[in-house]
């Protein structure tokens, strides 16, 4: 190696370290995702939605799981509430919450902000599934709901 060669080198290794620990920095920096466990399945019992799913091509990996929310209103007053998902299922590797409808709880199809209002909650709440089955048993339907946010 020629004698300014081994300058270029060492400028350039340290240019490198100091990219790493920039970098490493940042990621330190950064605070850590809170994911909620994808529930475990357990006996899952066989009911005409489980049939209705499966009969989609959709498998059934858990039932019934209540997640409960604490929410603090300026810091001070605590409430206590849950969010109930109905099944969770999944079709070519793809994840999805289920929701089954409900008499008391309508969908205006027509209004994008009822659809928002009721199904995006539950798209949120595990961010790695594809979007949420609501299942109607009157019409014996699914119908899939996908949410894309634009920032």
């Amino acid at each position: 190696m020629e004698k300014g060669n081994g300058w270029i080198v060492l400028i350039l290794f340290i240019v490198l370290i100091m990219v790493a620990l920039g970098r490493f920095g940042r990621w330190l920096e950064k605070p850590p995702k809170r994911r909620l466990p994808v529930p475990a399945a357990g006996d899952i019992p066989q009911t005409d939605v489980v049939e209705l799913l499966e009969g989609a091509g959709f498998d059934v990996l858990a039932g019934k799981t209540k997640l409960p929310i604490t929410i603090a209103v300026n810091g001070e007053a605590t409430l206590a509430s849950q969010l109930y998902i109905d099944y969770l299922a999944a079709r070519e590797e793809k994840l999805y919450v289920v929701r089954l409808a409900r008499e008391r709880v309508p969908i205006d199809w027509a209004a994008g902000s009822s659809v928002r209002e009721k199904l995006l909650p539950y798209s949120l709440i595990y961010p790695e599934t594809e979007g949420v089955l609501y299942v109607d048993m009157e019409q014996r339907k699914i119908k899939i709901i996908t949410f894309q946010i634009e920032v």
